[in-house]
């Protein structure tokens, strides 16, 4: 189990408290800083901070060069190198001015923490992005089962996410208000008051012409829970799935509730699995805002 500093805890919680409160950072950029301070603290055996010294910068930055991603199993990329040093350099700055901490931290050793040139540079190149070819995405969608409603849900999961190139996040918080079907082309309106835009922007998004078929699929799917399963405008686009204990004490999908996701895991997993029985190495729903931009470069748009 890792270490726990009682006071380093107290502190932590001020400075995410500033972070969200006067600077209005988001939960994702909080997690972010939450993380980099777990490894500074994993690094020096959760050391109360007041102890830093430029020694344990350099121990943890040969650490973090040392460290593997989880989800990849490959050490860390250059751009989680500088951003983890960069989130911990600025909880110092800010630590080194605070009441208890300002005699103890010196400035010119909390410079140790900044990144290593080369890193900086790397994090901050242009990269090539791996996404899927639109025949791909065509591939993975006929192999997808419509057999019952959850089935239906992930294969118009899938052609909606093509078809608008919307974020995942902003998907599973989308109400059938916000689609509307009877333009030609469909129309979504992104509303940062109900959808989870980046940068709360209000953004209008049309269909791409990537194919009647796939845009059937959503049409079929909208009918289907407006006519057959009864809902409302207010009512989700992409329900959660039901999970009910069946009799030998398993969970088991049933359908689906009127209820949003929490967040955008599940579409992650649900695209997994698809290109996976697909048998197609593995794209997440991000990548296909990539693919959309590299068809209107060939489309001359």
């Amino acid at each position: 189990m890792a270490k726990i500093n009682a006071a380093n805890e107290r502190i932590k919680r001020d400075y995410l408290r500033l972070l969200k409160e006067a600077k209005g950072k988001s939960e994702a950029t909080l997690d972010m800083v939450r993380k980099a301070l777990a490894r500074f603290e994993e690094s020096t055996g959760a050391k109360d901070f007041k102890t830093f010294r430029r020694e344990q910068a350099i121990a943890f930055k040969e650490r973090l060069a040392e460290t593997e991603a989880i989800r990849t199993g490959e050490t860390l990329s250059a751009a989680t190198r500088t951003a983890t040093l960069t989130a911990v350099r600025e909880f110092f700055v800010w630590l080194a001015w605070r009441p208890g901490y300002k005699s103890r931290l010196r400035l010119d050793e909390i410079e140790y923490l900044n990144p290593s040139r080369k890193d900086a540079a790397t994090a901050k190149a242009p990269k090539l992005r791996d996404f899927p070819s639109l025949e791909q995405i065509r591939a993975v969608i006929a192999a997808m089962p419509m057999e019952t409603v959850v089935d239906r849900r992930n294969r118009a999961l899938i052609a909606f996410t093509i078809l608008t190139g919307i974020r995942d996040r902003a998907i599973v918080s989308l109400s059938l208000r916000h689609v509307d079907i009877s333009r030609a082309p469909p129309v979504v309106h992104q509303d940062p008051n109900s959808v989870d835009t980046k940068f709360a922007k209000a953004i209008t998004t049309y269909f791409f012409p990537v194919g009647d078929d796939l845009d059937a699929i959503v049409r079929d799917w909208i009918v289907e829970l407006r006519a057959v399963h009864l809902f409302g405008p207010t009512d989700p686009l992409f329900p959660r799935t039901r999970v009910v204990q069946g009799a030998n004490r398993s969970f088991t999908a049933t359908g689906i509730e009127r209820a949003h996701w929490s967040n955008a895991s599940p579409v992650r997993e649900i695209s997994r699995r698809a290109f996976n029985s697909a048998g197609l190495p593995y794209f997440p729903p991000h990548s296909f805002r990539h693919t959309l931009g590299h068809l209107a470069q060939d489309m001359g748009l």
